[in-house]
């Protein structure tokens, strides 16, 4: 990823700082008794310095091979030290050859694998130096060495592992905002020709009339269809939620009239699936009652603590004592699909209706959502 490359150019940059320290180091011939080898170890160090810096700059060869080289190359120059030394091992202040340049693949390891893979990396290492360390008695050197690369395997390791979420995320984002540049695009162009064909041809199919308003309707229908599907994408809901306009709109037709408010109405997801059936069956009852061309509307409002969606039509009405009777019968459409729904939510059901003048169902249930205990589908009434 390119988030990386940073993190593998500081890298190289400290191998080489490393590298000329330990150099510094050796020109000083403190503690070193044989600096002719340790030159030579200096050199296997500055070469490897060299290849890993050109090795790691290509994405393609991060891999298994050249970690594991990368480790045994330096295990192999902190195990030198010794023999660099000689009698002098273990005097004060004298360092192992490699010095820092030793946590170079711990900080290789870290940034390819993250924290833990770090922390691996740096315990193989500080093995090694614990070899060296315990044959001279500096336990306490120890300790402070191992201390520093668990720190910097485990930091670097995180901190690289945030880098790379944060770039997946950013990239996802790009791709999401270049989709709904597309989808907006295609949506101005759909609105610009197509739909505008459709609500010709449903204008004037109706003013035709007779075939011509059959295809003036199935006209208007593809037209709410179309629109639907080319409307601006809703906002993401949380896990186990659902947004109860998602649910309805689908229901606009040239017939029916869905109005929602623009910002998104969620409820546990169980909950929204339950109130749209019940919003579906009271749609079921004006197509049974009023004729599959009567017009309906739905209205969609969120407000203290509670949502409340009306079903509202212009048939003949609800004559008084219908619904008891209906209920008498055996037909429980409205006691079941609509109010047995609605009241499991914890919700209520108010019916206004005048004979001649249409029905109105107002179903409100609380924002907050409970969990519903059934769930009726009976036949409607």
């Amino acid at each position: 990823m390119a988030i990386e490359g940073p993190f593998w150019r500081a890298i190289a940059v400290f191998r080489v700082a490393s590298l000329v320290y330990a150099a510094v180091l050796m020109a000083q011939h403190r503690g070193y008794e044989q600096p002719v080898l340790g030159w030579l170890v200096i050199g296997v160090m500055a070469l490897w310095t060299a290849g890993a810096t050109l090795a790691y700059s290509a994405e393609s060869a991060r891999r298994w091979p050249l970690l594991a080289i990368d480790l045994l190359v330096t295990l192999a120059c902190l195990l030198a030290s010794p023999y660099v030394e000689g009698a002098g091992q273990g005097a004060e202040g004298t360092m192992p050859v490699p010095a820092t340049w030793i946590a170079g693949p711990v900080l290789a390891w870290a940034v390819h694998g993250g924290r833990r893979l770090g922390a691996v990396a740096a315990a193989v290492v500080a093995a090694g130096d614990l070899w060296l360390r315990v044959r001279t008695g500096q336990a306490p050197i120890l300790v402070n060495g191992a201390v520093l690369l668990f720190l910097a395997g485990v930091v670097v390791g995180h901190v690289a592992r945030l880098a790379r979420q944060a770039e997946e995320r950013m990239q996802r984002a790009i791709e999401m905002e270049a989709a709904q540049r597309e989808r907006d695009r295609l949506a101005r162009d759909i609105h610009d020709s197509v739909l505008q064909v459709l609500a010709l041809v449903q204008r004037r199919g109706r003013q035709i009339g007779g075939e011509a308003a059959e295809l003036g309707r199935l006209a208007g229908e593809q037209e709410a269809v179309l629109r639907q599907l080319v409307a601006p994408a809703s906002a993401p809901v949380p896990v186990g939620s659902a947004d109860l306009r998602a649910l309805l709109l689908p229901h606009a037709s040239p017939r029916v009239t869905v109005s929602t408010p623009a910002t998104p109405m969620i409820l546990p997801a169980p909950v929204a699936a339950e109130t749209a059936a019940a919003v579906r069956a009271a749609l079921d009852n004006v197509r049974d009652h009023c004729g599959t061309g009567a017009r309906a509307w739905i209205f969609a409002e969120s407000s203290d603590g509670a949502i409340t969606v009306t079903v509202r039509d212009e048939g003949p009405g609800i004559a008084e004592g219908r619904l008891a009777e209906a209920a008498a019968a055996g037909r429980l459409g409205v006691a079941q699909s609509i109010r047995g729904r609605i009241a499991d939510l914890g919700g209520t059901v108010a019916f206004a209706s005048r004979t001649g003048e249409g029905t109105e169902v107002e179903i409100t249930v609380p924002a907050s959502g409970a969990s519903p205990s059934r769930g009726g589908t009976g036949a409607h009434g």
